[in-house]
């Protein structure tokens, strides 16, 4: 079994999310010994956003139109699309920022967001390719937003995750969740208890699904 633990967070080791996809692997590894486990720190190899260059996955490698830039880019897409296809579970880590996911981890999705590869368009619309796997993200945020309809409603981290992850074709996807860990010591530390509790459900869950698969 592959794992690919994806750090997004630029606040090194002060990071929670960090804190808790190290927990959420830790766990994972004890539940299924043998684990192989890959790591992508988007915050220290962040793939360039979407330019005119780095669309050029979107074109076939060998041709001749494609510039020395568009190659290089290519290659950049073709590791990280590889790397995502190759995984059986995925831990990620997504801190709120300014409502949304880090501009990192959005850059990453466009990477591996490839017609022909993670998802196709049919006759009756879009199809995702890379189903089967399971995605634990680890949800981090400073404030509270999910225990109100404003809140909910200023949010794009979960809800957009949820959204990317279904189109590709992945069911299985769990969230762990850490709010108002901004909001003093106390709030902080009831916010980490939360996640314990709920990145132990994920994983266990996990673990259980996939014994089934095997006695099946």
């Amino acid at each position: 079994m592959k794992l690919l633990h994806i750090d997004s967070s630029i606040m090194g080791g002060n990071s929670v999310s960090r804190q808790l996809t190290q927990n959420a692997v830790e766990q994972w590894r004890a539940n299924h010994p043998g684990t192989v486990v890959d790591y992508l720190d988007l915050a220290q190899d962040t793939p360039s956003h979407l330019s005119a260059e780095s669309l050029g996955f979107r074109l076939p490698p060998q041709a001749e139109s494609l510039t020395d830039g568009q190659r290089r880019e290519n290659a950049v897409s073709e590791a990280l699309v590889s790397q995502f296809l190759a995984a059986d579970v995925i831990v990620v880590g997504a801190p709120l920022y300014n409502f949304s996911v880090p501009s990192q981890l959005k850059a990453w999705i466009d990477r591996i967001a490839q017609a022909g590869r993670t998802f196709t368009y049919t006759d009756k619309g879009p199809k995702g390719l890379a189903g089967g796997k399971t995605v634990i993200v680890a949800i981090t945020r400073g404030g509270f937003y999910s225990n109100s309809e404003a809140g909910r409603a200023m949010e794009h981290q979960e809800s957009y995750l949820q959204t990317v992850f279904g189109f590709l074709g992945i069911t299985d996807v769990r969230f762990v969740r850490a709010e108002g860990v901004a909001m003093g010591d106390e709030k902080k530390a009831e916010a980490l208890a939360g996640a314990a509790v709920e990145t132990h459900a994920a994983t266990q869950v996990a673990a259980n699904q996939d014994r089934s698969t095997l006695a099946a």
